[in-house]
């Protein structure tokens, strides 16, 4: 909904730097935040209602009064706050002008300092109310200002009570003499910058070392820090003939209202890691320290020290559990004091907004580092843009969000109080309509109806419980609640084919020691799985495959509790499992070794959706930049990148979304974009490196090359560099090396690709890295007739593109070059037996590969194609792919044509059926000679046309 500005005339008495503000400072102030904060005011904070219109200030002034009963009081109570008010309308107040307000007062003692915050949060809210009600400001504005206060009355505070109680005690060290100071964190809605106009704030003090002061009168740091805790709570707090300044609620701090009223930071280390529990995990999301400066040294180490207790390194889906147990903790209250009509607590409420962001927060916060911000406005709109929340949710939450924190503050202006509870008196209702620009209370209420109702549904859609509520049907079958005889009747009755076996299977399972020694929690979650897993198993092809396959999965994750949440959590997650379980024992095995992939089951839109490989590169690069120096952190992110696009091409790759051609381009495009990514992160780490960015290329022959990768092929690469520096070669050699282990290492996130770097100038016996003239002078005057062939299918993968590009023109050259057609064949047919040779098949079945009229006789081939003829034929230079290069050698009347087509279906079969036998977990691809009988004997016709002999056999 758009903004409404009203701009009034000049004759309605206003001054002109009134008009002017009041046409932009909604605009222009609401911008100048949300630049500041990373939010783009139309969706953040984008006004819900038409600013209201009044001829003059004096009729906008009695609007507040009648809005407002509490800033009527206080203007009839002191006369003199009108005047600034009225004169400072048009301007938002800022931390400075606040400071200097402060700055101008007698602070000469406790007494004068409670005096003049007091007397600042007076001017404050007036003009805030004021302005708010009139249309001059908005949410963003009036919660910023709020924290603003907060920080300034909290930070000035602190620093006048603390050179007070020094001059007595001296000021507090730890043992190496360096100075301490106290942290105060602001908590809930003060940490995440949304606090309202009544709100009480939380806070949470600390110290970083314990040490004693060092005056006359020297105390612990403890007790320093515990007086003058005690003092700022009474500077903020306390009732004085001025009121207060903010309530203070202390409860959120280790141990609650029984705990000491500061820690130092090693003790609230020991807490959380200890004994934190997951509210405490949800309160300190906003957890931000205000005084000192957030850049204080204390404070980053403060941050740095709580992050890993609020953020779990893994996807932890037990956080949908816990906050729904909160939420029912809540829910149960609101009954229990009939609190129906709060619109914080009550059902559609501003609570469930803010506990809608922060599970996501909670689940992908420590994976995800963009998620850890604080601002309920903002973190939805980020989720929105991850495909984590619809658009339309988006929209929904947000403009609820923006309502109901409105009307909480008109609700707050009637009389300072600290209520989200709706009145029942018709005054005050009518107060709130005005507030709020609606004709009448019932407008206004059913605008608070329709936007409670959005957020209920949301709410629960997020936090549905898996099931019914009840029992499952088959949850006596599980447990053994019911006779051998009915169980097998059930079984039988459910589709399985030996059904004496699985109910064995299902009562090894639960009378097992893994599953007896798992925790409550687990278990009870695992209870929960089966009787599903179970049905959904039914429901495939193979049921009694299906049931085996996703049973030892869920052996394998049963004591990870957060994957068992995971499928509790997401019934259609389950039923997927089951359904690529049954499909494929390699993708059911590649779920087992990585659980952390069951997390890309939640979206099936992700897990289809055609891979946009730029965005899927900035994505790993923003990742890996994230993990700072760390290598560990870079290795794992490496691969579960990794097998994450793996398995969704896998799963596309199962329903019969990808072509073979498309697969395979796919996953040698993912190949290139983690090479490359690798070679960026990973020359910064290298010890003597003389330049910013290497000089060096990655080249990928076989499979890689030829863009014909596999799911499980290995990388065929050769490393090449073009650098002057006198130690480049030491260096870039360390840098292979580097690469290598990075793609080779065994992490607890398993390994990234298995490399062979045989292809590379003199073999195994050669340099690691070659400049490009060495490999130029190489391929010139020592390669063999086979490293020509593997030429063939060799490209530029990742790097530096001019090294790309000379690699490019020595691969021309070399393939250009003349050679004697019959040396050639005779090369070649070597080189084949050689292969075949080793590679013996004993067995009667045909090897797709490597028996004859199989892949490698295609593959040779064609190569033998190439390099025979590409000095007089040009279109036998790009590295198009097997197919299209003999479909090409037909065209130019090299082979016949046709036969040339039916090797080429035939590659593309013998392929497909390569990939289909590795996704049902085969290592060899073998199969009846006679499937394909026709294929096979195009293959050998083609051979024997070529290199004029029949194959041998």
């Amino acid at each position: 909904m758009a903004l409404v500005v009203i701009v009034p005339d000049r004759s309605d008495g206003y001054s002109d730097a009134y008009i002017r503000s009041r046409s932009f400072s909604i605009t222009h102030n609401l911008t100048k935040k949300c630049e500041k904060t990373k939010v783009m005011p139309r969706t953040t904070y984008e006004s819900v209602m038409p600013a209201p219109q009044f001829p003059s200030p004096e009729q906008a002034l009695s609007h507040t009064r009648f809005c407002s009963p509490f800033a009527a009081r206080q203007l009839d109570a002191d006369p003199s706050l009108e005047a600034p008010l009225l004169e400072h309308l048009h301007q938002p107040w800022s931390a400075d002008e606040m400071k200097d307000m402060l700055a101008a007062s007698e602070l000469a003692n406790e007494d004068t300092l409670k005096r003049s915050l007091r007397r600042l949060r007076k001017h404050v809210m007036l003009r805030l109310i004021a302005r708010d009600l009139n249309g001059l400001a908005d949410l963003a504005e009036v919660v910023e200002t709020c924290t603003a206060l907060a920080e300034v009355t909290v930070d000035i505070a602190v620093q006048r009570l603390h050179a007070w109680q020094g001059e007595i005690y001296g000021v507090p060290r730890d043992e190496l003499g360096n100075a301490q100071t106290m942290i105060v964190v602001g908590m809930g809605k003060l940490g995440g910058r949304e606090l309202n106009v009544s709100s009480d704030i939380d806070l949470i003090f600390a110290y970083a070392e314990d040490g004693a002061t060092d005056g006359a009168k020297s105390i612990t740091n403890h007790e320093y820090f515990t007086r003058l805790g005690r003092k700022l709570i009474a500077a903020i707090g306390e009732i004085t003939a001025d009121g207060f300044v903010f309530r203070v609620d202390m409860r959120l701090r280790p141990y609650g209202d029984s705990g000491p009223l500061v820690g130092s930071f090693a003790s609230l280390e020991e807490y959380y890691q200890a004994q934190g529990r997951e509210w405490e995990r949800y309160a300190w999301i906003k957890g931000r320290v205000i005084s000192p400066e957030a850049s204080h040294n204390d404070a980053r180490e403060l941050d740095a020290l709580l992050r890993p207790f609020v953020y779990r390194k893994y996807l932890d889906y037990g956080a949908i559990a816990s906050m729904r147990d909160l939420k029912a903790q809540i829910e149960r209250e609101v009954a229990r004091r009939d609190m129906h009509h709060n619109i914080k607590l009550g059902p559609g409420g501003i609570r469930e907004i803010e506990f809608i962001a922060q599970v996501f927060q909670l689940i992908r916060g420590g994976k995800d580092r963009e998620l850890q911000i604080r601002p309920t406005l903002q973190v939805l709109e980020l989720l929105t843009r991850k495909g984590l929340l619809p658009e339309q949710t988006h929209t929904e939450l947000a403009e609820a969000y923006v309502f109901l924190r409105d009307l909480e503050h008109r609700l707050q202006y009637l009389n300072d109080a600290q209520t989200q509870l709706v009145p029942e008196d018709e005054e005050s209702r009518a107060r709130l309509a005005a507030g709020m620009n609606y004709a009448d209370w019932p407008a206004l209420e059913a605008e608070l109806n329709r936007h409670r109702s959005h957020v209920e549904r949301h709410f629960s859609q997020v936090f549905i419980m898996s099931g019914n509520g009840g029992k499952h049907a088959l949850d006596a079958l599980w447990k053994g609640e019911i006779n051998e005889e009915n169980a097998l009747a059930q079984l039988e009755a459910l589709g399985y084919r030996q059904p004496g076996q699985i109910l064995q299977q299902l009562v090894q399972f639960r009378e097992g020691a893994r599953y007896r020694q798992l925790p409550e929690l687990s278990r009870m979650r695992l209870d929960a799985l089966m009787p599903p897993v179970i049905q959904f198993a039914a429901q495939q092809p193979d049921p009694d495959v299906t049931l085996s396959r996703t049973q030892t999965l869920l052996e394998a994750i049963c004591r990870r509790a957060n994957y068992l949440a995971l499928l509790a959590e997401y019934p259609q997650a389950l039923e997927l499992v089951s359904k690529l379980c049954g499909a494929s024992p390699w993708l059911a095995g590649y779920l087992t070794q990585h659980p952390i992939l069951l997390d890309e089951l939640l979206d099936t839109r992700n897990l289809y959706a055609e891979p946009d490989f730029a965005a899927l590169a900035a994505e790993l690069d923003k990742t890996l930049t994230d993990c700072g120096e760390d290598v560990e952190r870079k290795l794992d992110a490496l691969r579960h990148f990794k097998h994450a696009q793996t398995f969704r091409f896998a799963a596309q790759d199962l329903v019969g979304r990808l072509t073979l051609e498309r697969l395979s381009d796919y996953l040698s495009a993912l190949a290139d974009l983690i090479l490359d990514a690798v070679i960026r992160h990973a020359w910064p780490g290298l010890n003597r490196r003389h330049r910013d960015i290497p000089k060096f290329a990655i080249i990928g022959y076989g499979k890689l090359g030829g863009k014909e990768l596999g799911y499980a092929s290995d990388l065929d690469l050769v490393f090449l560099y073009d650098d002057e520096a006198d130690d480049a070669g030491v260096i870039y050699a360390r840098f292979g090396q580097r690469i290598n282990n990075w793609l080779n290492s065994l992490t607890p996130a398993g390994q990234l690709y298995e490399t062979d770097l045989r292809l590379r100038p003199d073999g195994a016996s050669g340099l690691l890295v070659s400049t490009v003239a060495a490999f130029a002078q190489y391929q010139r005057e020592k390669a063999w007739v086979w490293e020509h062939q593997a030429l063939t299918r060799a490209r530029f993968c990742a790097g530096d593109a001019e090294i790309g590009r000379a690699f490019e023109q020595i691969r021309e050259d070399i393939l250009r070059s003349p050679r004697d057609a019959a040396t050639l064949k005779q090369e070649i047919l070597a080189m084949r037996q050689k292969m075949l040779d080793g590679h013996p098949n004993e067995t009667e079945l045909f090897d797709l590969k490597h028996d004859r009229g199989g892949i490698v006789d295609v593959e040779f081939t064609v190569q033998y194609l190439v390099l025979a003829h590409a000095q007089q034929h040009a279109e036998f230079l790009g590295n198009v792919g097997n197919i299209a290069l003999l479909k090409r050698s037909g065209e130019l009347g090299l082979i016949p044509a046709e036969l040339g087509i039916q090797v080429g279906d035939a590659y593309r079969a013998y392929r497909t059926e390569q990939h289909a036998q590795r996704l049902q977990g085969v290592e060899k691809a073998r199969t009846a000679p006679e499937k394909y009988a026709e294929q096979r004997a195009a293959v050998r016709r083609l051979w024997e046309a070529v290199f004029n002999s029949a194959p041998s056999a």
